[in-house]
């Protein structure tokens, strides 16, 4: 795993990143409580989880000084007993969850998720006219609104994908945010050449995932 992070690093530093910080968010859906040790020893200390339910299992057993990203839907139901565990929220897409989440995580830092538009994926995120008026709502309720996050369409050509990517940071200079959520295992270059400074990153670091058979009960 540490030689398969020294390679991610590289690939992110030939990318173009240059001086810029660029976090790399270890997603271990679907990993047990070993891969987190392990991630953890080789200096992967932001991780990043789908499901509320294997965030908090996980998190409980963690090495001091994991930093816990939430991938999934901000559901209400699930929202309180994932704010003792969340570093960072990924995943605001709409002004009621915005209004949920400050109620039940006062000052809970957040990303605005912007939708690909004409995605044939589940809808999930704000689309691109929203999020202006979605990051409003979001800094008056009193969330800490660090940067927008995005989903490439998954076997997008490299022109689309890096174009979309383009777009996005546009929108977060034009409303003066700092941090990009962008980019995954098989895009992950071309976000950082348009300005990611989040990676979102697990096939490449831990290989494929297990068949949710063999997945560990968390």
């Amino acid at each position: 795993m540490a030689e398969r992070l020294a390679e991610v690093r590289e690939r992110i530093s030939r990318a173009g990143a240059g001086s810029r910080p660029v976090t790399v968010v270890a997603v271990t859906k679907g990993f047990g409580p070993a891969t987190v040790e392990a991630a953890a020893r080789a200096g992967l200390m932001d991780l990043g989880e789908n499901y509320a339910q294997e965030l908090v299992a996980k998190a409980v057993g963690a090495p001091p000084g994991v930093r816990w990203h939430f991938l999934g839907a901000l559901q209400a139901n699930k929202l309180a007993r994932l704010a003792r565990h969340v570093q960072l929220w990924h995943g605001l897409d709409r002004q009621q969850a915005a209004t949920e989440l400050a109620r039940r995580c006062p000052g809970a830092a957040v990303l605005v998720q912007v939708r690909l538009p004409g995605s044939s994926l589940p809808r999930r995120g704000a689309d691109v006219e929203e999020v202006p008026g979605l990051v409003e709502v979001a800094l008056g309720a009193g969330l800490d609104v660090r940067g927008l996050m995005t989903l490439g369409r998954p076997g997008a050509e490299p022109e689309e994908a890096r174009a979309w990517f383009h777009q996005v940071a546009g929108l977060a200079a034009r409303l003066g945010l700092r941090e990009l959520s962008m980019g995954m295992s098989a895009d992950f270059e071309l976000a950082v050449a348009e300005g990611a400074t989040i990676v979102r990153l697990g096939q490449v670091l831990f290989g494929p995932r297990p068949p949710a058979r063999s997945r560990s009960s968390v």
